[in-house]
């Protein structure tokens, strides 16, 4: 018996997707140019990565890989970087993050646990040698997770309090007004 099977990946995904949405509305237009270090994506480019984030699962999984040495990943760099490097403004970015957020939601909610079961090599050399489906399936919601920290740290920067902090904020002043008239 499955407790967390595609429906459950799909509603998780969808929940952090969500958030990273709001943490871009949050975010003043013109402070998608920002870039925290020389080094460092601008905050726009950052809400791309974001957004096509899952395709190398999505590549992987609909065409039914099973060994990654069977993937060229010189070739699919180009497309993902060219995703990312496209020039989009805050309006475009926010649909491409929801757009993309459901194609891999809508992906995720149809697969049976017998897929998610399945093993799929890894490149000589890596460890560990294999990975479920199930386990690949889950690192776009991780990864998406990492570099929301690292918005919600931008936010902090340009003067933005996270939606997530404001929503802990309004809890505790309202469980304190209901402790003080106690």
């Amino acid at each position: 018996m499955s407790f967390y099977g595609g429906p459950q990946m799909a509603a998780s995904f969808r929940l952090v997707r969500g958030n990273t949405i709001r943490a871009a509305e949050d975010i003043p237009e013109d402070k998608y140019g920002f870039r925290p270090t020389p080094d460092t994506r601008t905050v726009a480019q950052l809400l791309a990565h974001i957004a096509g984030g899952p395709w190398f699962q999505l590549h992987v999984h609909t065409t039914g890989i099973n060994d990654l040495k069977q993937v060229n990943f010189m070739e699919l760099l180009p497309h993902f970087r060219a995703q990312e490097d496209k020039p989009r403004n805050k309006a475009e970015l926010i649909a491409f993050l929801r757009s993309e957020g459901e194609r891999f939601a809508s992906y995720l909610e149809g697969l049976s646990d017998a897929f998610l079961g399945q093993t799929v090599q890894m490149p000589p050399g890596a460890t560990p040698a294999s990975k479920s489906r199930f386990e690949m399936l889950l690192s776009p919601k991780e990864h998406e997770m990492h570099h929301r920290g690292q918005l919600m740290l931008i936010q902090r920067m340009v003067g933005v309090v996270p939606h997530l902090t404001r929503q802990m904020q309004e809890r505790t002043a309202a469980r304190e007004a209901a402790a003080s008239k106690a």
